[in-house]
């Protein structure tokens, strides 16, 4: 188990110092407005753009976020079927 966490650990390492973004700490938004009653499940960055599950009462949802201005750029819901 301890080499389990120590491999997720390595690849969440490598993962956060390989990305290629082109956007720099210091032009990263300040605040990201989400739902009053939403909750953010998760983070990452995927091809410039932040991408954050979020959790809304039953649902959830990706959200895609532009990082240097935190305008929400699309949003994908999953639906039951």
């Amino acid at each position: 188990m301890v080499l389990g966490l120590l491999a997720v650990f390595a690849a969440i390492f490598y993962k956060i110092n390989v990305g290629n973004s082109n956007v720099s700490a210091d032009s990263i938004a300040a605040t990201i407005a989400i739902g009053p009653e939403a909750q953010v499940i998760s983070v990452t960055q995927m091809d410039g753009n932040l991408v954050m599950l979020i959790k809304e009462g039953p649902t959830q949802a990706l959200v895609y976020v532009d990082p240097v201005t935190g305008r929400k750029i699309a949003r994908t819901d999953f639906v039951a079927r």
